[in-house]
């Protein structure tokens, strides 16, 4: 599978997943461990990275040196939560720059506010992030986050948690027809099959967290995962064949038939 390049760095992976809902980090690293995922997302606010002493740090198990890791502002409504978190994370994490930037409206439909989004991300890119976007699948509003100087937007497929798949590949199909960063399906997902629809689609990636961690086998889940983004890229680069709409077409050769 070919490359993902974002803000100038390449991944071997196109399926970036999360770290939360797990049982223990030993599972957690089993599972990030079997989605082959180069960049692992970390809620700064959930989870400790270091800003808790005496408590097990997730980097005991998630080393950097071996993983991008992704921090997030998952848990934040405002702007200004979002931007005092991240730079919280830099600190944290040596001087790191490229983060997830996600603010929230509401805690029962985690739908993204678009208003608090754009004004964190505008003070993110001033200070130097390199700011992956966690958005509605507004194509205008992806338009301005890009303008803006996010290196990749990231639309939700469905709500955060939902399981629900792509509910709206036609607002997807005008982001990706006019993005020159990075798209990347970001919430939403819940099994293998839903990876795939969206990297056939042409995205650039996609990004889960509980269709792996809510799994029966979570691990297993991963493995699935990892090889529905590998097929629906390798898909989109293929080509799929036209549609025919009330038209067949045999499989096999028509000439030379005895009789």
């Amino acid at each position: 599978m070919d490359a993902l390049t974002i803000a100038g760095r390449t991944y071997a992976s196109r399926l970036l997943v999360g770290t939360g809902k797990y049982r223990d980090f030993e599972q957690t690293r089993a599972a990030i461990e079997a989605s082959g995922a180069n960049i692992v997302t970390v809620a700064i606010r959930r989870t400790n990275i270091g800003q808790t002493a005496g408590e097990p740090s997730l980097l005991d198990f998630i080393p950097p040196d071996r993983y991008t890791l992704l921090p997030n502002t998952a848990g934040c409504y405002t702007a200004e939560d979002a931007v005092r978190t991240l730079r919280l994370a830099r600190e944290l994490l040596d001087d790191h720059r490229l983060v997830k930037l996600e603010v929230l409206g509401d805690p029962h439909t985690l739908y993204p506010n678009m208003i608090e989004t754009l004004a964190a991300a505008r003070t993110l890119v001033k200070e130097g992030f390199e700011v992956m976007v966690y958005c509605s699948d507004d194509p205008i509003m992806a338009r301005e986050l890009e303008q803006i100087g996010c290196v990749a937007v990231m639309p939700l497929a469905s709500l955060i948690g939902s399981g629900m798949g792509l509910l709206n590949p036609w607002n997807l199909r005008i982001i990706l027809d006019q993005a020159k960063v990075p798209v990347i399906v970001d919430a939403g997902v819940g099994t293998a099959s839903d990876a795939a629809i969206a990297m056939e689609l042409g995205c650039a990636g996609v990004l889960m967290n509980t269709a792996i961690a809510a799994a029966r086998e979570p691990v297993l889940m991963a493995a699935a995962m990892r090889k529905a983004v590998e097929a629906g890229r390798d898909a989109f680069r293929a080509g799929r064949m036209p549609r025919r709409e009330y038209q067949a077409s045999p499989s096999s050769p028509t000439g030379g038939l005895i009789g």
